[in-house]
């Protein structure tokens, strides 16, 4: 399953040659994954003050292919790859009509309040097999 987050290159998110500024790609699908978990209908505070966990990125291999402008609107592509036990890896892709401007491998895990890696819960691990 592709879950689609629109949204429009502004002036903050660019340089003074009016191009996007590469760390705010990271930016933008961090956002798409926020929304695709929303979506999901995973409470991400609930999970954190009833299971005393929460997400974080562990890992991102990601490949700038083109420069993405200001006032450009864009799509976020997220894509689940593999579900384990501790770790959660997708796809995402940046795109400007089917133009791919940024690509990423995302390895997202679960910490306990200790900062230690735990495993997923067992209801998001369902969700997404």
């Amino acid at each position: 399953m592709v879950h689609s987050f629109p949204i429009r290159v502004y002036y903050e998110d660019t340089d003074m040659a009016g191009i996007v500024y590469y760390a705010n790609y990271l930016r933008y699908i961090e956002r798409a994954r926020s929304d695709w978990v929303r979506k999901l209908g995973v409470d991400q505070n609930a999970m954190r003050e009833e299971d005393g966990v929460v997400f974080v990125v562990r890992r991102v291999e990601a490949d700038y292919l083109a420069s993405a402008k200001f006032d450009d609107d864009l799509v976020i592509e997220t894509v689940t790859r593999s579900v384990s036990g501790v770790r959660l890896i997708m796809w995402q892709e940046v795109k400007r009509g089917d133009e791919v401007l940024f690509q990423a491998e995302v390895t997202v895990v679960c910490v306990n309040d200790h900062g230690h890696v735990t495993r997923l819960p067992a209801n998001i691990r369902q969700m997404l097999h």
